[in-house]
């Protein structure tokens, strides 16, 4: 019997000003079992850089741990990211919200010479090194560009600009594509796709998260 793929889903916190974006999470892991896989959540065990009232965008004096948050989308199934090993798993995914560039690292404050969490890197790494199928959605790319930009990776944020002009210095390639289209970088094994970053609803998401898993899955069946 064929082994079935098996991901892993790197969670930064719950919803999308200050954590993972939600539908974009929960789009990916249903397209993940819709295609005969399977997942694992995981999150690293750290403090959210900033805690937002996503009722009206304001910060709020609290402190919040981003492994617990991200638990609420898990439903409690989800483990420290200091457990993940690449020998489990055949990909890896990173759903966007500004999490992805708050609490993975603090490009959102301080952009290309930002610092990245060091187990986000290692991981990143890792997988680039043992060969994982590695994707992200949204804004999560911007992670990929900064860890793996030496390697000269292709991604995409959608659109270009400022941001992807910035990142691009670093020696990663930015393609534009489409809502749902999916930028894939077959030497690197690495898919992206706009997701919120372009999206307007929830219907173009799930397509391209369908569309991203579905490319994750072919570079996978021909590694």
């Amino acid at each position: 019997m064929e082994k079935k793929p098996h991901f892993a889903v790197v969670l930064s916190g719950c919803g999308r000003a200050d954590g993972s974006e939600i539908h974009e999470a929960v789009c990916a892991m249903l397209c993940i079992e819709n295609m005969g896989c399977t997942y694992q959540c995981f999150a690293p065990d750290i403090e959210q850089t900033r805690v937002v009232n996503h009722l009206n965008n304001q910060m709020m004096p609290q402190k919040r741990n981003v492994l617990q948050e991200s638990a609420r989308i898990a439903r409690g199934n989800i483990l420290d990211l200091t457990e993940f090993r690449t020998k489990d798993f055949d990909a890896i995914l990173f759903p966007g919200g500004l999490g992805a560039v708050t609490n993975w690292c603090d490009f959102a404050d301080k952009g290309v010479d930002c610092n990245v969490n060091t187990c986000i890197q290692k991981v990143i790494r890792q997988c680039y090194d043992d060969k994982l199928v590695i994707g992200a959605m949204c804004i999560a790319p911007v992670l990929l560009a900064l860890v793996l930009g030496d390697k000269h990776i292709h991604f995409t944020l959608g659109a270009g600009g400022a941001m992807a002009q910035k990142l691009e210095i670093l020696g990663a390639v930015h393609e534009e594509v489409g809502v749902t289209d999916v930028c894939i970088d077959k030497e690197n094994r690495i898919c992206t796709t706009p997701a919120y970053m372009l999206a307007t609803n929830m219907i173009d998401v799930c397509q391209g998260a369908q569309n991203l898993i579905g490319a994750m899955c072919q570079l996978i069946k021909h590694s």
